[in-house]
C-alpha cells in the first residue's frame, strides 16, 4: 500500500503534469538524480562502516575532478612481493559505497591485483548530491585516467550498467574505456524499466513519462532506448561474468538472463541466498570474482561453489548462458 507521501507526490504530479508534462518530467528526473543523504541510515549500516573503518584507513584516497565536483577512489595495493601489475576498477550500487565492497576489494588484492574502489558521484567521500548515468561514466573515466587502464570492471547493482556504459563509450561526450573483462553483481540490464517503475511509482501519466524519459537524451547524447544491455555492447565481445541470486528482491534475476543471453562469452552465476545486498561480500562471490579476473581464458568449466556456514541452504551454482549445469 502506497505511503501518505506517495500518494501527496502523485496528486502533485498529475496537477503539474496537467499544467506542463515537460516540467512534470523534468521534476521527475532531478528526483531521479537527487542522491540520499551519505550518512548511514540504519544500525545494520553503521556497523557494516564500522567494520570496514580500518581496512578504509589503511587504503589510499585520491581525490579526482569531475564536471559535477569531487569523486574519491580508494586504493588497496597488494604486498610489493605479490603484485602482478594489474588493476581492477571496483564500483558499487546506488546508495551504497566502498565501505560495503572491501571484501571484493580483498579477494582481488589476494590474487595481486591493485582494487581501486570509487565513490560515485554523491555517494561516500564523493561529493554532490547528484546521480545518473552519465555522471557516473564521467566519474569512471576520471578513474581510468588516474589509476588505469584496468584489467577489468566490477559493478554491484547501478554499478553495473555503469561499468557497461564506460566500457561501450555509450555516453558521446566521454570516450570509450574498455577493459579486458566486466563482472556484473545484481545489475539492471535496461535503463529503461527503471524509469518505467519510477514513472509508475510517481503516476505520472504518458506525456510526462515521455518528457521524463527524453532527459537522458538531454544528459548523454542518446535515447533511453539505447541504455539496454544488447544495445549498448553489441559491439563490445569481452569476457563478462554476471552474477545474480534468484531471491534477489531489489533487481529481477531476469536481469542477469538477459545479460547472459548476449552470447557465449558471458557466464551466469546464480548466487542464492544472498539476495541484492549480502551478495557483495559473500565469500564464494568474491572468490568468483577473483578468479574469474585473473584468469586468462573464459573458462568452460564450471564448478559449485558451496556456501559458508549459516548464509543459506542452496549453493552458488555457475551456469552456461542455457541455465543447464555443466559438470567440472
Amino acid at each position: 500500500m502506497a505511503s501518505l507521501l506517495e500518494k501527496v507526490t502523485r496528486i502533485g504530479f498529475r496537477v503539474l503534469a496537467a499544467q506542463s508534462p515537460e516540467k512534470a518530467g523534468e521534476l521527475a528526473f532531478w528526483l531521479f538524480c537527487r542522491t540520499p543523504p551519505v550518512n548511514p541510515k540504519s544500525n545494520k549500516e553503521r556497523a557494516a562502516i564500522a567494520k570496514a573503518r580500518d581496512r578504509m584507513a589503511e587504503s589510499e584516497m585520491v581525490r579526482l575532478t569531475v564536471s559535477s565536483g569531487a569523486v574519491a577512489t580508494h586504493v588497496f595495493r597488494p604486498a610489493t612481493d605479490r603484485a602482478d601489475g594489474e588493476r581492477v576498477l571496483i564500483v558499487h550500487g546506488y546508495g551504497s559505497r566502498t565501505d560495503h565492497m572491501v571484501a571484493m576489494a580483498d579477494a582481488l588484492v589476494a590474487t595481486g591485483k591493485t582494487a581501486v574502489c570509487l565513490d560515485l558521484p554523491g555517494h561516500g567521500a564523493s561529493s554532490g548530491r547528484k546521480l545518473h548515468l552519465g555522471t557516473a561514466v564521467e566519474a569512471i573515466d576520471a578513474a581510468w585516467r588516474q589509476h588505469g587502464p584496468f584489467t577489468a570492471f566490477v559493478g554491484h547493482s547501478f554499478g553495473g550498467p555503469s561499468v557497461m556504459a564506460a566500457a561501450a563509450g555509450a555516453i558521446l561526450h566521454v570516450p570509450a574505456r574498455v577493459p579486458d573483462r566486466i563482472v556484473t553483481i545484481a545489475a539492471p540490464s535496461d535503463m529503461g524499466d527503471v524509469f518505467i517503475w519510477l514513472g509508475k511509482r510517481l503516476g505520472l501519466g504518458v506525456a510526462a513519462q515521455r518528457a521524463f524519459e527524453r532527459q537522458v537524451f538531454r544528459v548523454s547524447g542518446r535515447p533511453l532506448s539505447e541504455f539496454r544491455v544488447d544495445r549498448m555492447l553489441h559491439d563490445v565481445r569481452l569476457p563478462m561474468l554476471a552474477i545474480h541470486a534468484e531471491d534477489d528482491k531489489e533487481v529481477a534475476f531476469s536481469n542477469a538472463e538477459a545479460i547472459a543471453a548476449m552470447g557465449p562469452h558471458v557466464q551466469l552465476v546464480k548466487a542464492n541466498g544472498f539476495g541484492h545486498r549480502r551478495i557483495v561480500s559473500a565469500g564464494p562471490v568474491t572468490e568468483a570474482v577473483a578468479a574469474f579476473v585473473s584468469s586468462r581464458r573464459l573458462g568452460a568449466e564450471i564448478v559449485d561453489l558451496p556456501l559458508g556456514s549459516g548464509q543459506g541452504d542452496n549453493p552458488v551454482r555457475l551456469t552456461d548462458n542455457s541455465g543447464k549445469r555443466k559438470q567440472a
